[in-house]
């Protein structure tokens, strides 16, 4: 392995408060209203500038130094489907940037992921690396390329393509390793390699999966100087 910056070649909806402005007014010396001034309005009170669909349990989560989110909302507790936006913070607000169709776990979410459960784990993951089969499209976040990580040939010939590109959800990983490193810091039976990867058409074994594009885009807009987080669920349990 070698590294040429922050690559790596292997040769083989935010808790932001809210934003309160009170609106001006006279007051006596002792703090209460002038006995001729009009009566006081109530403060205004802005709502929170999050993202929508995510609730405070897991805004809370999102790092305050994030400044882009990659937010999966599953279709259902059960379901396969889902849609990724990417919202990306400028000032005080989330933005959206870009939004996709996508694939998650084959029998839907769980927030008790176990190896071989089928679901996908409902939280917020950092994104620190990536990879794939394929040369490095001008990632932004540090990339493995390995032939390590192709989909086995006894899979259907649909999947072989899945790992193409992929990006490593930090779900039960070592940060800063190849996205097919092995080690489980919570342990084996929490499961591990969850990663963004490209879509076969249908669900997975835990992982997210988009449209080819979609991975390129991501790969080369996710910055590390950004802070990116996925923020992943299905919408019930993002509400919360």
């Amino acid at each position: 392995m070698r590294r040429r910056g922050t690559r790596r070649v292997v040769v083989t909806a935010v808790a932001l408060g809210s934003l309160v402005t009170v609106l001006g007014g006279c007051g006596g010396p002792d703090g209460r209203a002038h006995p001729d001034a009009p009566p006081s309005r109530r403060p205004v009170i802005e709502e929170p500038i999050g993202i929508p669909g995510v609730g405070d349990r897991w805004r809370r989560r999102i790092p305050a130094d994030s400044r882009q989110v990659v937010a999966v909302y599953g279709d259902g507790r059960n379901s396969p489907d889902a849609t990724v936006v990417l919202y990306s913070k400028s000032g005080t607000t989330w933005e959206p940037t870009r939004r996709w169709s996508a694939h998650n776990g084959k029998k839907g979410w769980t927030l008790d992921h176990r190896e071989g459960d089928k679901r996908s784990p409902v939280g917020v993951f950092t994104l620190t690396d990536a990879g794939g089969v394929l040369p490095d499209p001008s990632s932004r976040l540090p990339y493995t390329r390995s032939a390590a990580m192709a989909a086995p040939r006894w899979w259907p010939k649909s999947y072989w393509h899945d790992f193409d590109y992929v990006i490593a959800i930090d779900y039960n990983r070592v940060k800063g390793a190849p996205p097919n490193d092995q080690r489980r810091p919570a342990g084996y039976s929490k499961g591990g390699g969850i990663w963004l990867h490209l879509d076969h058409g249908s669900g997975t074994s835990a992982c997210v999966s988009l449209p080819k594009e979609a991975m390129a885009y991501l790969l080369r807009t996710l910055a590390p100087d950004r802070h990116p987080v996925v923020v992943m669920g299905d919408r019930a349990d993002l509400r919360a």
